[in-house]
Formats: C-alpha cells, sequence, structure tokens
C-alpha cells in the first residue's frame, strides 16, 4: 500500500540554482513541482560565481530580483598571461558576479513567490516508475509526479542510479577546481583569466568590495595531489592537499594585487570536472544543471547552459513531447560550449599557441568581441 501523495508535475532533487530554474520555470508554465534538498540549507558550492549575458537575460525572464549591492556587472572577459594581455567585450549586454549563495537565495525566494515548495533535509532516496509517472521516496513518504528531474549535481546519485553515467576516457589528467572570496574593491570591469600552464585563475567581481578567486588545475600541473576544501568533494586522497596559497603563487601578478586583501573564507573546491553522461534522460528521469554532465568550467558558461536547458526542459515537458525531444534542445544548446570549451582546453595545454592566440585577440580586439558573442546559448528563444 501507498500513503496517499498530491499528484504533481515535477518532482526535482536539488535546490541549486538549477534546480530552481526548473521549478520556477515550471511553474510559469503552469506546471506544479515540489524541490527536494538534501541538506538542511542553501550550501555554498565551488562556484567562479559568473553569470554570462545570456544568463542574465534567463534571470530576468524568470523575474528573479537582484539588488545592485549584491552583485556586481563585468563587461567582457580580459586574459592575462605575464605582460601579454587580451580584452573582448559582450557584444549584447553584461555579465553579472554574484555570489553563489546570494544567488540561490534570490532563485529560492521567487520560487516561494510562485507557490514552489521546498522541502530541506529530504533526499530524493530513490524511485519507482510506471506507465503514468514516479513515485519517489524520501524520508516523509512517498511523492508522485509525472517526472523526476535530477539537478542533484556535478556527482548526481541520481545519474548513477539511472545508469547514464558514461565511461570515462582518460584523454588528459583530471582537473579540479578551488574558489575563495578576498575583501577587496575590483580591479576591472572584466572577469580576468590568468593564464599558466594547464592552470588558470579567475578573477570575478561579485560586490563592490569583494572579488572571487577560482583556481583551475590539474593535480600534476599543480605538482601535487587535489587541495583542501571546506564542504569539497575534490579529495581522492585525504591529507594529499595542495594549499590555496600555493597554486596561487603561481599566480604572481594576481599574488601581489591580493597582497593587501583580507580572505572572508576558507578555499572551496569540487571536481573531478569532467562528468560524461551517455544521455540527459531515461524513463521518466530528466537531468538538469552539472548533472546533464560536464566538461570544464573554463568557458564560464556552466550557469548559463543550466538555465537553458531547464527552460528547454520544461518547454518539452508542457507539450507533452517525448524527452528524446529535450535530449536533442540539450545538445543543440550545449554544441557550442562543448566545442569552445575543448578548444580552450587545448590553448592551455600549449604554450606556444595560447601564447599566439592572445596575440592575435590582443592585435584584433573586434575578432575577440564576436568570439564572445558566437558563445552566447544559441537558441534564444529559450530565454524568453
Amino acid at each position: 500500500m501507498r500513503h496517499r501523495s498530491e499528484a504533481l508535475d515535477l518532482v526535482i532533487a536539488g535546490a541549486g540554482p538549477v534546480g530552481l530554474a526548473a521549478a520556477i520555470r515550471g511553474s510559469l508554465r503552469g506546471l506544479s513541482a515540489v524541490v527536494l534538498e538534501r541538506r538542511s540549507k542553501p550550501l555554498d558550492k565551488a562556484c567562479g560565481e559568473g553569470v554570462m549575458p545570456a544568463g542574465v537575460a534567463a534571470l530576468e525572464a524568470m523575474g528573479v530580483r537582484l539588488r545592485p549591492d549584491e552583485c556586481r556587472r563585468f563587461v567582457g572577459i580580459r586574459y592575462v598571461e605575464g605582460k601579454l594581455v587580451a580584452e573582448g567585450r559582450f557584444p549584447d549586454g553584461a555579465g553579472l558576479g554574484i555570489r553563489r549563495l546570494v544567488l540561490a537565495e534570490r532563485l529560492l525566494e521567487r520560487a516561494r513567490e510562485l507557490g514552489v515548495v521546498v522541502r530541506s533535509s529530504c533526499p530524493a532516496e530513490g524511485w519507482e516508475e510506471d506507465r503514468t509517472g514516479v513515485w519517489v521516496h524520501t524520508p516523509d513518504g512517498p511523492l508522485r509526479g509525472r517526472y523526476l528531474v535530477a539537478a542533484d549535481g556535478l556527482h548526481s546519485r541520481i545519474r548513477r542510479l539511472a545508469h547514464l553515467d558514461a565511461p570515462r576516457r582518460l584523454r588528459s589528467s583530471p582537473r579540479y577546481g578551488v574558489r575563495r572570496h578576498f575583501s577587496t574593491s575590483p580591479w576591472s570591469e572584466f572577469v580576468e583569466v590568468h593564464l599558466a600552464d594547464r592552470m588558470e585563475a579567475y578573477v570575478t567581481p561579485v560586490a563592490a568590495d569583494v572579488v572571487g578567486i577560482a583556481l583551475l588545475f590539474s593535480p600534476e600541473s599543480a605538482r601535487a595531489g587535489q587541495p583542501h576544501a571546506s564542504g569539497s568533494r575534490t579529495a581522492e586522497r585525504p591529507g594529499q592537499g595542495t594549499r590555496f596559497e600555493a597554486l596561487l603563487e603561481r599566480f604572481p601578478a594576481l599574488q601581489d594585487k591580493l597582497r593587501d586583501a583580507e580572505p572572508l573564507d576558507a578555499p572551496r573546491g569540487a571536481g573531478p570536472l569532467r562528468q560524461p553522461v551517455r544521455r540527459r534522460f531515461a524513463g521518466r528521469v530528466a537531468l538538469v544543471g552539472d548533472a546533464a554532465g560536464y566538461l570544464d568550467a573554463l568557458s564560464g558558461q556552466g550557469l548559463e547552459l543550466g538555465f537553458a536547458a531547464a527552460a528547454a526542459l520544461i518547454e518539452v515537458l508542457k507539450s507533452g513531447a517525448p524527452l528524446s525531444h529535450y535530449e536533442q534542445a540539450y545538445r543543440r544548446l550545449s554544441r557550442r560550449y562543448y566545442l569552445g570549451t575543448e578548444l580552450l582546453l587545448q590553448l592551455t595545454r600549449h604554450r606556444p599557441l595560447r601564447r599566439g592566440s592572445l596575440r592575435l585577440l590582443r592585435a584584433t580586439p573586434a575578432l575577440f568581441d564576436r568570439l564572445l558573442g558566437a558563445l552566447a546559448t544559441p537558441d534564444e528563444r529559450l530565454l524568453a
């Protein structure tokens, strides 16, 4: 015998930005949803915290309200390697730097405003499917929904249980990320990307007096293991960590800028970043956000792609089309992300090619602007 449970359109596992975006989009399209979150409250996550222009448009379309004092506008991307600097501006709109916790809180406010129920300390423990829906098992009892949406992150448990993980190909060493905030006035209206061999440091202005520093690296490039990081899932061998400060030493110009800045929190890590998947659905289960697969944080498009994919999924479910249509939409939306990110990864591994590319972009800033525009989400209709 099953407990009686009100039928829902969507049971969403994960109250991160993309899970909440799926709930908001669903509510705006007349679909009922409950969001299950295994944690007691929204927790921080290692994230570059830059929202590209298409992602900003998606937040506006969802009715998410951000106060000017809790975010920081940036106009483009600046690459820095030693004295070699190239910068490009977004041709349409600007991006926003915003702390992950603030973004999650504003999305949560909007979801609740629309009547979405978010259950904390209530993980999706498993599910059973039948012809018309799913029973999702939770500590509070089973929930009935037409679909289960997995937005449970980079190391998605639901993705694993649904057998949607793809075999890992050892093309290169795994990559990790670690982020920390510093109290200092942003010195640039750009997101800065400082480059070293097989390592990058992202500087994102997230408030009038705060910058976030995100370091991306492989263990071999850092000459050590993964970073110690509060709340991290990066460490494969606990105790074999690399200190944030040691990684930062690879970027002396950036280290000088932060010399008098006060750290605001402990380093927080994530990885391995590459998470291949076979496809984005199985039966009545659909994957969104990092759970839908991930290559690398290098292009800064994670939130943008996640928001667009959530919108695409909701349109498919609203139309009554099969989930294979969502897979097609996801592949179209993510094509430029995967191609562009793979190209950037190749550049990080080959110094002569990387420096040659930077010289070209420095000499032709209009080309850089066009390239940034080309990285925008390809189907803008999904953001409306």
